[in-house]
């Protein structure tokens, strides 16, 4: 059996809006995020790690935002692309780790359902699939309220 594993990171400045989307969830609040796509940061941040540890570059590799194609796209569909491309080439996921780093919104109430819309997308139980959040104690930039992060850690595996 052959494993691998990947990192990602994504980063959103908070900006004018009334809602965000986290693992594809749209969350109410009192500002959205500035991106190019919808700027769902645990998607961002999923497929990143999935794609590196696939060893095929990056998100922008794949979705430059210098395309128009992918302007308020909705994270879903990086996520179901690169979830073809992970089982195109022979692997399955053994597990995903998300952490959501921010202030605000509360990220708590919407875990469930961020698990569900992850572990469906990527065709996975929801076992497989662990989102939780934590604050960065006012400091930084997260700190003061200008935006949101999320990382994330997958293990991918295919039998040789």
């Amino acid at each position: 059996m052959t494993c691998r594993v990947g990192q990602g990171y994504d980063v959103h400045a908070f900006g004018p809006g009334d809602h965000l989307f986290l693992g594809g969830v749209r969350i109410e609040h009192s500002q959205g995020l500035i991106a190019h796509s919808d700027g769902d940061v645990v998607i961002h941040a999923l497929c990143d790690a999935i794609l590196g540890a696939l060893a095929l570059g990056d998100i922008g590799t794949h979705f430059p935002p210098s395309q128009a194609r992918w302007k308020n796209v909705s994270s879903v569909e990086f996520l179901n692309t690169v979830t073809i491309m992970l089982q195109q080439r022979g692997y399955v996921l053994g597990n995903a780790d998300i952490t959501v780093i921010c202030e605000v919104p509360r990220i708590a109430p919407h875990v469930q359902a961020m698990r569900e819309v992850l572990g469906q997308t990527m065709q996975v139980a929801m076992d497989v699939v662990s989102v939780k959040a934590t604050t960065s104690e006012q400091l930084g930039f997260i700190g003061r309220g200008e935006g949101i992060a999320a990382l994330a850690t997958v293990l991918l595996s295919r039998h040789s």
